[in-house]
């Protein structure tokens, strides 16, 4: 993970560990204002679907997080959809989003 601040490679390495961990499509992590990290992984249950990043901010709003510093998401996509975006932006409208693929490289910071 060449050119990511140390903190931020935290992230990915929690979103990466989740992931491997759960047997998930996606796992992601953030941090918040407070420098406490959540992470998660995709949930897909018959009447509830989130991504992994939805997850943690879910997690993280739940836990009192009044902010986002950064968040990570760690998958085989190309992106990161427009609606776990959102969920990010409503608690930090500039703090990096950091897209890393299974091996924890950087592909894309949004």
């Amino acid at each position: 993970m060449t050119d990511v601040d140390p903190e931020n490679a935290k992230l990915i390495t929690l979103a990466r560990s989740v992931r491997a961990r759960n047997g998930a499509e996606e796992g992601a992590a953030v941090r918040d204002l407070d420098g406490r990290t959540y992470n998660a992984s995709t949930v897909s249950l018959p009447s509830l679907k989130l991504t992994a990043l939805q997850a943690a901010v879910a997690a993280a709003v739940s836990s009192g997080a009044e902010g986002l510093e950064a968040a990570a998401v760690v998958s085989e996509a190309n992106r990161v959809d427009g609606e776990s975006l959102a969920a990010v932006r409503d608690l930090t409208p500039t703090g990096p989003v950091l897209l890393a693929n299974t091996s924890g490289e950087l592909r894309k910071q949004f």
